[in-house]
């Protein structure tokens, strides 16, 4: 099976906030306001006439040192999986990680990982063949890469498929729930924005 760029995601994600009936607005703000900007903008997107909360911001984790195996159970019961704005499976093995699907992101697959002291996110951006000039290209990303709010970009062999450029943030095992949802949204935001963010150095069209 072919591996699916970030490309793909970003072009479902488009399509469903189109049929959801939403608009497309460019703001221009600070770096340091990316963050704000993130949680106005999902705020934005529920009907004026919306009284229901996420059940998310109440959330908080007795117990926060988190395993692949609870963090999987605690997650069910978040409204981001249980209203289906989102699937999650467990993947079992010697190295057990979560395998998240964001639907309203186009269906963008995430991985999760507990591994010690740390939670690990990521997902796959686009392989280093889809790179017009990958020296001019990780140049930009060096410089750039900030401006994605608690994630960073890493490039990895992934056996037969080669390199892939990936995106990924991490977090303490401890963090309480509420910062682990907020980890694995702002990703798949991410993972979109910077598609459309460096369209310009890839072979592959980027629908505007």
């Amino acid at each position: 099976m072919v591996k699916k760029t970030s490309a793909y995601y970003q072009r479902e994600f488009r399509k469903r906030l189109r049929e959801q009936g939403l608009k497309k607005r460019e703001v221009w703000i600070l770096p340091e306001n990316s963050k704000r900007l993130l949680a106005l903008e999902k705020q934005l997107r529920i009907p004026l006439a919306a009284t229901t909360k996420t059940g998310v911001q109440n959330m908080t984790n007795s117990n926060p040192e988190w395993t692949t195996d609870t963090l999987h159970s605690a997650l069910q019961q978040v409204e981001l999986f249980s209203s289906g704005q989102a699937s999650l499976e467990l993947i079992d093995g010697i190295d057990a990680s979560l395998h998240i699907v964001m639907h309203e992101y186009g269906d963008l697959p995430i991985f999760l990982t507990v591994s010690g002291e740390q939670i690990i996110a990521e997902s796959a951006l686009w392989p280093m063949s889809d790179v017009q000039d990958v020296a001019l290209f990780n140049d930009a990303l060096l410089r750039t890469h900030k401006y994605f709010p608690l994630s960073a970009i890493s490039l990895d062999n992934v056996g037969k498929e080669g390199s892939y450029y990936q995106m990924y943030g991490a977090l303490s095992s401890g963090s309480i729930l509420n910062s682990v949802v907020f980890e694995i949204e702002t990703l798949a935001s991410n993972v979109i924005q910077a598609t459309e963010a460096y369209s310009e150095y890839l072979t592959i069209a980027i629908e505007a």
